[in-house]
């Protein structure tokens, strides 16, 4: 036999004796012995093991069958010891033994023997539960859930509750899965203990059922039956999208001195979905200002600052969030005082790499390369590599050195076609950011001969190619992503954009971009794009309702040209200027503005 063999031979019985390891340990004393007995190791009795010859050789033998490749022998082997012995351990593996082969019905015979055998045993019930469901079994598996639930201590009733709804979120009924957690929970709704966990978990239910006004519904009796829960806030953020009437609660709730944090963070993140990025950051503000010391929020509102054109905000939020990172550590390891460069682990780590990628933007923007290369040298984490190579490849560019820069993003290990897309991306990603259209419009055809109707990519190439007023081949480019995904709002909005902003084809742009609105309810860019095309469509009235719109959500630089361009033939000159004169404090480079104000001979 090879050698790999013998190896791979050692390596699987030193996993079964791993396994077994548990059956080894010494059974739990009867009595507790004086301490000075037990102290003196000639006078302690040897403890026997709970494991027996005949037990420890029915054990291996139905290991070894496993092991062999015969599943169902060693299901009876393991089966007929969890009997025997009634261990609930052994159960367990029996039923893990009969799903490895694929044999559900195994596993579920196991199951009922382990309840006749622990008919107290949480664990049975959840394995029963779970098998039923998979076996498309639904209306089997009430009783083992009602049991599960009637055994848990009331003080854990509500939380087994609330998580319910994954254990049905792989029934492709979603409106039968609904109604069997109605079923299931009816004991529970009127209960003051779990009421709000039971109408919370329904209304998730039946909104993933596709019934968002019975959901809304269940979130609004919960808030009244406990209006300082935060569960039923969290329910109507979810719901905002699908039913914008739930938003009211939660700003209801968030008026209230006592509301905690966490819905305020996740209503933060249901507008920065929405790209309603100013009501975000004022949401942040108050956060930040009732709660300086909690970190998340400062990253967050930096970004979001930052996005917003706001670069000296943006970077006092994030040193404010490195700071009070690089403090959390300090209690834990105080016996290391010399260790001022110690970094937290796990999301903080991630989040402080976030951070530092951000202020070298910033840094980058204002010309201070050297700060910009300083905050890029804090980064030590591998997964980050294309991120912070790509930063600095936009230093060298800055200097001159674009063969260097593009050459130092092509170096990046790729392990894979994600990370070779990635890659491709942020070279275009740097060309793009100094007007190299035509060299990222090669990037990018060669990446999409690769990457055959990769629908990203073709997207990216057919806004590189209106830079270069390739129109026909930018139209040809969307409507292949259309076809590929036709339900990318971006591509339709583009493309309907494209046509208005050219004076050409409108109704047919209208379409386009109505089609987009409807798949991106509420984007800010398709609202601009919808001002825009009734602009050009002599809709001035209608525009400017949109276009207030758009700039009310997100005050983005070519938003607001729209909208003074448009207050501008209006008559409402004074307006138009200060709509102007705001953005360019922003973002004076904007080309959008800088030809909007040179076509109108505006000087500012």
């Amino acid at each position: 036999m090879p050698a790999h063999g013998d190896r791979s031979r050692s390596l699987t019985l030193g996993g079964l004796f791993a396994a077994l390891a548990w059956a080894c340990l010494p059974a739990p004393a009867q009595s507790a012995q004086p301490a000075a007995q037990a102290a003196a190791p000639a006078k302690t009795e040897p403890q026997n093991s709970s494991l027996d010859a005949p037990l420890f050789y029915q054990l291996l033998i139905g290991e070894i069958e496993l092991n062999a490749g015969h599943p169902g022998a060693a299901y009876e082997v393991m089966l007929d010891s969890a009997k025997r012995t009634r261990d609930e351990a052994l159960f367990k593996r029996a039923v893990e033994i009969a799903l490895q082969g694929r044999a559900g019905d195994k596993a579920l015979e196991a199951t009922q023997a382990w309840r006749q055998a622990a008919p107290d045993s949480i664990d049975a019930r959840r394995y029963q539960l779970q098998i039923l469901l998979a076996l498309n079994r639904p209306d089997d598996a009430g009783e083992p859930f009602k049991s599960w639930l009637a055994l848990t201590p009331p003080d854990q009733r509500a939380a087994l509750i609330a998580a319910s709804p994954r254990l049905l979120q792989r029934m492709s009924d979603r409106k039968q899965a609904a109604a069997l957690l109605e079923r299931w929970l009816a004991s529970y709704r009127d209960d003051p203990q779990t009421r709000t966990a039971t109408r919370v978990a329904l209304g998730r239910m039946w909104l993933a059922a596709s019934d968002p006004g019975r959901a809304l519904q269940l979130a609004q009796q919960a808030a009244a039956d406990d209006p300082a829960a935060a569960a039923p806030m969290q329910l109507a953020i979810e719901l905002m999208p699908t039913r914008p009437d739930a938003e009211p609660m939660v700003v209801q709730y968030l008026s209230r001195p006592q509301s905690g944090p966490g819905v305020r963070l996740s209503y933060v993140a249901a507008l920065t979905r929405a790209q309603r990025y100013a009501e975000a950051a004022q949401q942040l503000d108050q956060l930040t200002q009732a709660q300086p010391a909690l970190a998340p929020p400062w990253l967050t509102l930096g970004a979001l600052r930052l996005d917003m054109k706001q670069p000296r905000e943006a970077e006092t939020a994030l040193k404010r969030y490195v700071e009070l990172v690089r403090k959390q550590p300090a209690a834990a390891s105080a016996a290391n005082d010399d260790d001022n460069d110690a970094t937290p682990d796990g999301d903080d780590d991630r989040r402080l790499t976030q951070a530092w990628l951000l202020l070298a933007q910033i840094a980058e923007q204002r010309g201070d390369l050297k700060a910009a290369e300083a905050w890029l040298a804090k980064i030590d984490d591998p997964k980050s590599a294309l991120e912070v190579q790509s930063r600095r490849a936009s230093l060298l560019a800055r200097q001159g050195q674009m063969a260097q820069a593009r050459e130092l993003i092509r170096r990046v290990p790729a392990r894979n076609d994600d990370g070779a897309r990635a890659k491709v991306l942020a070279e275009v990603q740097l060309l793009r950011e100094f007007k190299r259209w035509r060299d990222a419009v090669d990037v990018l055809s060669a990446a999409n001969k690769r990457f055959a109707d990769d629908a990203d990519l073709l997207y990216e190439q057919a806004m590189l190619e209106d830079k270069l007023d390739h129109y026909a081949e930018m139209e040809r480019l969307l409507q292949r992503v259309i076809a590929l995904k036709p339900d990318n709002a971006h591509a339709h909005n583009a493309l309907g954009y494209s046509l208005a902003d050219r004076g050409v084809r409108l109704p047919e742009a209208k379409e386009l971009i109505r089609k987009a609105m409807s798949l991106a309810p509420g984007d800010p860019f398709i609202v601009d794009s919808m001002g825009w095309v009734e602009y050009r469509m002599g809709q001035r009235d209608e525009a400017l309702r949109w276009l207030r719109q758009a700039y009310a959500a997100r005050p983005d630089t070519e938003i607001a040209a729209h909208l003074g361009e448009v207050l501008w033939a209006m008559g409402k000159t004074d307006e138009a200027r200060r709509v102007w004169q705001d953005a360019r404090g922003r973002d004076s480079a904007n080309e959008v503005l800088k030809e909007t104000l040179a076509r109108l001979k505006v000087n500012l």
